[in-house]
């Protein structure tokens, strides 16, 4: 019995000392972050609250039409009913949609040729699905060609949606009145909360209230490139001829799994200019944005978060590099802190069970229980207030979007959210050893529920 206690002592101070280092540095890193996004929140309200002086308007601008790229593979279950509610957000206008969808998906080509009209037409794809969306948006794109030749119009800007996608009737207002300023522009992306997953769906409203209510806010205040969501974003179509002039004619990489989240940093590269807009608008949830339902299943969820962590916590190392200047390499070392931080956190937990182990083991022994001492002590002890100030960061910026019941679920979900990025690590891996050993990558894609109204 002394053998085993000492083996789980030393076992739980090694343990405990690299999470607990690990965990410090990590939450330093994250409350400078915090703090840059309240003193844009604090600047800002302070804006509105100063009389506004007289402006003379501005002249307006004659822009061309729109397009929306929504790439579709295997997605007959929710590509009708977006579709039509596109068509009421976008009522008044000037869009045109390209919908691409696979030779060998004839019930989502069904549903898109039965929609197809003024404002949208099915891109068939060159070969059979699935691909990558990148590939796929490739094709969209071949077809924005063909139909700007065919028609004579120029378009203003590209829009990338998903099949599942909740459109906003104001989004197409916000980018056309800032598209002139900005090559790329980024809206708030809102998940909804899905009733029957509180949990599992529920943790993406927490990550994205804090990714979009407080990340790209810092984000873009302290001068570094924005990524795009690829959803709910614009580029102005000088923007798109400059990265596919530099990719053979291809804007969108197709060997990448994140193509979405490449593209915003690789236009910082070309010095064009991007910008996160949030706009109040009188619609749930109170400013223009997209809304959708996120996976609602563990094995989805991981499937998605996988995909996010090897697209840039792996190959972005050697895709993308480090960029220049102190902001940009400290948010491109935070997006790919993924892999780290699921490691990290799984030492916390083993230590934490292994600590258990230690107190009901010399609880039955009649033993002193085993308390840490020194600088662990010292470390776990800052660990804990540091988590403090987390959870309170996490829970304001659920409550910013989603009220205080959310807010208070996003304090026990943060263990739902640790546990999945840990099995989506592991699956991150595999996903990028495939990758390196077939030589090209596949679209994963998760199944998709359209919402019936803004909830």
């Amino acid at each position: 019995m002394t053998g085993l206690n000492s083996f789980l002592e030393i076992s739980f101070h090694e343990l405990a000392l690299f999470a607990g280092i690990g965990i410090f540095l990590g939450s330093i890193a994250e409350i400078s972050l915090d703090i840059v996004a309240l003193t844009v929140w604090f600047l800002l309200r302070r804006a509105v609250r100063q009389p506004k002086k007289a402006v003379s308007p501005q002249p307006l601008i004659d822009q061309g039409p729109f397009a929306v790229f929504v790439p579709a593979w295997r997605e007959a279950d929710v590509i009708g009913q977006m579709l039509d509610a596109a068509m009421v957000s976008y009522e008044g206008d000037d869009v045109h949609l390209f919908v691409g969808c696979y030779p060998n998906d004839p019930d989502t080509v069904s549903i898109v040729r039965s929609r197809e009209g003024p404002k949208v037409t099915l891109v068939l794809v060159d070969r059979d699905g699935g691909t990558t969306k990148a590939h796929c948006l490739n094709n969209a794109y071949r077809a924005l060609l063909a139909f700007e030749i065919a028609s004579g119009r120029l378009f203003s800007g590209i829009v990338l949606h998903d099949a599942e996608d909740l459109i906003s009737p104001r989004e197409i207002a916000v980018f056309r009145e800032n598209s002139v300023r900005f090559a790329m522009i980024q809206l708030p992306v809102c998940p909804l909360p899905k009733p029957d997953s509180r949990w599992i769906s529920g943790h993406y409203c927490d990550e994205f209230a804090e990714a979009h209510g407080k990340t790209m806010i810092a984000r873009q205040f302290i001068g570094a490139a924005l990524p795009s969501a690829g959803v709910g974003c614009m580029f102005r179509r000088d923007a798109i001829a400059a990265l596919a002039a530099r990719n053979g004619g291809e804007p969108f990489s197709e060997d990448s799994l994140t193509e979405d989240y490449e593209l915003g940093l690789r236009l910082g590269e070309l010095g064009f200019t991007s910008a996160f807009i949030v706009e109040a608008d009188s619609s749930a949830p109170g400013f223009v944005c997209t809304q959708a339902y996120f996976p609602h299943e563990l094995a989805s969820a991981v499937k998605q978060k996988a995909r996010w962590m090897a697209g840039i916590g792996l190959d972005g190392w050697s895709r993308l590099g480090w960029g220049r200047g102190w902001a940009e390499i400290w948010m491109r070392a935070r997006d790919r802190r993924g892999l780290s931080s699921a490691v990290i956190l799984l030492a916390a937990y083993l230590a934490l069970v292994i600590a258990i182990l230690l107190w009901l083991l010399q609880g039955l022994s009649g033993r002193p229980l085993f308390v840490p001492h020194g600088f662990l002590s010292l470390l776990l002890w800052t660990n804990g207030a540091l988590a403090l100030w987390r959870l309170s960061m996490r829970f304001l910026c659920t409550y910013r979007y989603y009220g205080h019941g959310e807010a208070f679920r996003s304090v026990p979900r943060v263990l739902v959210s640790n546990a999945i990025g840990i099995l989506a690590s592991m699956e991150a891996v595999r996903l990028h050893l495939s990758s390196l050993r077939t030589g090209h990558v596949r679209w994963e894609k998760t199944m998709h529920v359209f919402p019936k109204s803004k909830e």
